[in-house]
């Protein structure tokens, strides 16, 4: 056999056991036996001189050169993948397994809302989604995009902007009906009034809301009676039962019009960007090039 299919076969092989976790399993998905999965990780262990596994009689895990090896090798498979089906003509239906990390707010009121028609025109994509408000890293945990509020921190990643997302300081009527409206940015910080700040899963602190002052724009941090970690949409929700008042994205707020009631409009219309994410060295596969279509149209 071709010295090169040969050490293709043991890359996937590899590939497998490390998805799965298993020997065993692995063997079991590609119809050898568990003694062949073993000779032929040993091969390419020696091959590249290193340990890609740790094994105990109960459990096996990637090393740390195991974890980069196997992200390397299963994009370069992806990538084999995606061209072959481009020859065949396969590609013009994309299939597989998409792995998304989006944050609540996007999640519930953006995102999750247009997957259906999306599923209903690509079948063949399985959809995986980490609904979550806290930083992925894509190497570790196998993501292959994610949509993220806020400007990228990280360089190494690419970054397609899907929206200015405008927000507003909103309460219920009720509320306003017991405390009365804010009329100046002051008022916020009165002890008449209680904020409800959302607190940064990467810092801990509160994230500033935003306005716009005499032309200039202006940020504003609370040291509220009420904090709300890890759900933003938790602190909507205190708003929408009467217990303050919240920064929140307009296009949050038209959902619950009967429940919400914008207040400090003349200090409104800044915007929050929203982005999509992925690796800079990553080929896109078809999958993830139609999702991303998809949501930039």
């Amino acid at each position: 056999m071709d010295p090169q299919a040969t050490q293709l076969s043991t890359i996937a092989l590899f590939c497998k056991a490390a998805e799965l976790g298993s020997f065993t399993q692995a063997a079991q998905t590609l119809g050898i036996t568990p003694a062949a999965v073993s000779r032929g990780v040993g091969r390419l262990e020696e091959r590249l001189k290193s340990r890609l596994f740790r094994r105990t009689t109960r459990s096996m895990q990637l090393t740390d050169d195991g974890r980069l090896y196997y992200e390397q090798c299963k994009a370069a498979l992806a990538q084999i993948d995606d061209a072959e089906l481009a020859i065949t003509g396969q590609q013009r239906e994309p299939r597989g397994l998409l792995r998304i990390s989006v944050p609540s707010t996007y999640a519930h009121y953006r995102l999750l809302p247009r997957l259906p028609a999306f599923r209903e025109k690509y079948p063949q994509i399985e959809l995986e989604i980490n609904i979550s408000n806290r930083n992925i890293d894509f190497v570790e945990e196998g993501y292959d995009i994610a949509i993220r509020l806020g400007e990228p921190p990280d360089s190494r990643l690419v970054a397609r902007k899907l929206e200015d997302a405008k927000v507003g300081v909103y309460a219920s009527p009720a509320y306003l009906k017991r405390y009365g409206k804010p009329v100046v940015l002051a008022d916020l910080k009165s002890a008449a009034h209680t904020t409800l700040p959302f607190l940064l899963p990467s810092t801990g602190r509160a994230l500033p809301w935003i306005f716009m002052e005499d032309g200039q724009p202006a940020e504003m941090t609370f040291k509220s009676s009420v904090r709300v970690s890890e759900d933003p949409l938790g602190a909507l929700t205190l708003a929408r039962s009467g217990l303050g008042l919240v920064q929140t994205f307009d296009w949050i707020a038209q959902a619950h019009a009967k429940e919400l009631t914008q207040v400090l409009e003349p200090f409104a219309g800044r915007s929050r960007p929203v982005y999509i994410l992925y690796p800079q060295n990553r080929q896109l596969s078809a999958r993830v090039r139609v999702l991303v279509d998809s949501l930039l149209a």
